[in-house]
């Protein structure tokens, strides 16, 4: 099993999609990586041997991934919050940021709903 940026790469993958599973190495990047490491995309993952390994490592050097992409936008949120801007309050209260609308459909920003005590059905009335 490949270990690359303390994350164990899946196995039985193709290359070019277990590399995915590094934060901030997408598509893209991924292919890049790969090419330039001179590996097959197509590659087997459990295939992969130590000095191709290596020579991943050596060209995510170049890239903001794992550890120090997760600081860097957690810092950008933190300073949102810290400016008081709408898109910071949005963060602080846990509400969708990009405009979306919450009456329906913000269940994953908002979490699991919550029932209101006391409010009955108009059929239960009759």
């Amino acid at each position: 099993m490949a270990r690359i940026l303390g994350v164990d790469l899946p196995r039985n993958k193709a290359m070019r999609i277990a590399i995915r599973s590094l934060y901030g190495v997408g598509p893209k990047i991924g292919e890049e990586v790969l090419n330039k490491a001179g590996i097959d995309l197509n590659m087997n993952s459990s295939e992969l041997t130590e000095e191709e390994s290596n020579e991943i490592r050596k060209i995510l050097d170049d890239y903001t991934v794992e550890g120090d992409l997760r600081r860097e936008v957690g810092l950008n949120i933190k300073r949102l919050k810290d400016l008081g801007c709408y898109r910071g309050i949005r963060h602080r209260k846990g509400l969708p940021v990009r405009g979306q609308r919450t009456s329906t459909n913000a269940r994953t920003r908002k979490g699991k709903s919550v029932a209101i005590a006391g409010k009955k059905s108009i059929k239960s009335m009759k």
